[in-house]
Parts: C-alpha cells; sequence; structure tokens
C-alpha cells in the first residue's frame, strides 16, 4: 500500500471496531456508487468502470468535486485511493484487520500543496471530525 506522506501538513488517522466481518466492511466501503446513501457528506459519487487498481472515480464533499484514483485494492484488508481538489493532493487509506467476529478498521490520510499549507490547522481539524463522522457511519451501516 502506498503509504501517506508523514510529512504533509495536513494529516491524521483514526480507527474503530465493527461488530461485522471484513467482508461486510469491504462491500459497503468499496461500493463508492453507493457512498451517498450511508454518508450525507458524500454527494455524486461515480466510479468510471470496475473498481480495481488504477480506477478513476468523482465524488463531491465539503464544496469540493475530488478526482480520484485508487492505488490499493486488497480484498478485505486494504483500500487506498490519491486525490485531487482545490490546489491539494491527498492520499486516503484504509485497512481492515479481522479480531475473531469483528473488524478493526483504521483510516490515515495526508493532504499536501498550498492550500493544505495555508489553512493547515482548520484543514487538520476538518479532515480529524470528517474521519470520526465516517468511521462512526461505516459502523452504524454495517452493523445495521
Amino acid at each position: 500500500m502506498m503509504s501517506i506522506n508523514y510529512k504533509a501538513p495536513v494529516q491524521c488517522s483514526k480507527s474503530i471496531v465493527i461488530n461485522a466481518t471484513p467482508e461486510q466492511v469491504w462491500r459497503v466501503l468499496t461500493d463508492i456508487n453507493q457512498w451517498s446513501v450511508w454518508q450525507p457528506d458524500i454527494h455524486l459519487p461515480s466510479v468510471n468502470g470496475p473498481l480495481q487498481t488504477g480506477s478513476l472515480f468523482n465524488w463531491k464533499t465539503g464544496g469540493a468535486n475530488i478526482r480520484s484514483t485508487v492505488h490499493t485494492l486488497n480484498p478485505w484488508s486494504e483500500f487506498g485511493w490519491t486525490g485531487k481538489a482545490f490546489g491539494t493532493f491527498a492520499i486516503h487509506n484504509w485497512t481492515l484487520t479481522k479480531r475473531y467476529r469483528q473488524t478493526e478498521v483504521r483510516v490515515e490520510e495526508s493532504l499536501e500543496g498550498p492550500m493544505a499549507s495555508l489553512f493547515k490547522p482548520l484543514f487538520n481539524k476538518k479532515i480529524e471530525r470528517g474521519m470520526v463522522k465516517w468511521l462512526n457511519l461505516l459502523k452504524k451501516t454495517c452493523e445495521n
């Protein structure tokens, strides 16, 4: 998996334990076209073709149009992409680890570029809040 940029001005990592198998979590997490059904901050998610390494997908969040490219797709364990928006470049990674009948989900992201440097404190707070919300919504969706 491509590492996030640990020297980027904006970076965050969070994790949660979900009462579901990695396969169940994987199905929800990688069904990009359905993200907006369970994640209200995401709008118009669209994958261009079948999901595979190198796939392009577009989505909107926080008013930003994001164009992303899948860099890692290891079923039931690793899913990652890069994305560009508003003069920023992000690396976003998800790792799923089986814990008996549960799944530990870890997400990490780095954001770099002129806008990330200029608005570092704001972006760090926004990414952290967004990650916590995304993880909680993923947990709720997978456990229902």
